[in-house]
């Protein structure tokens, strides 16, 4: 099994949810960054020391992010190797592609768990070494789902 590097909660106050996880559990934080996708500007944060990393996302309603009608748990992410091979496998799991960030320029996509109540993210693992450049400058690699194929 491939482990997980982040879990994201969906808020509509990153604040008060920064300050919430500091009080009750001790997380320090990294500083908070704004960015767009598509029509959206959302702000966004992770936790330090991980993985696995905590992420949080206040993103305006009607975006992947919508949390107007209160903070949620939003997806668990994982690193692939492969981000459309992966998106197919899980498809054809019975996952469907929820949102994607791919046609945005951003290899990434969520995929439904109805299981667990909420969505499954694979990001390309090309991305890591932004990841890591930005949330954990001092982080090595981290492992990802193989989706060589036969795997």
């Amino acid at each position: 099994m491939t482990a997980y590097y982040h879990v994201c909660f969906a808020v509509p106050d990153l604040e008060r949810a920064m300050s919430d996880f500091r009080r009750s559990a001790g997380v320090e934080w990294s500083d908070p960054a704004s960015e767009r996708l598509g029509e959206w500007d959302y702000r966004i944060v992770f936790s330090t020391g991980g993985p696995p990393f905590i992420e949080l996302i206040e993103g305006p309603g009607g975006s992947p992010w919508d949390a107007s009608t209160g903070a949620r748990f939003d997806h668990l992410g994982f690193w692939t190797s492969d981000i459309e091979r992966g998106s197919r496998r899980l498809e054809g799991e019975g996952l469907p592609v929820e949102f994607s960030g791919c046609p945005h320029g951003r290899p990434f996509a969520y995929h439904r768990m109805d299981s667990i109540g909420a969505r499954v993210e694979l990001v390309d693992a090309g991305r890591q070494t932004t990841f890591l450049s930005r949330w954990q400058p001092d982080g090595g690699p981290m492992p990802a789902i193989d989706e060589s194929p036969g795997k």
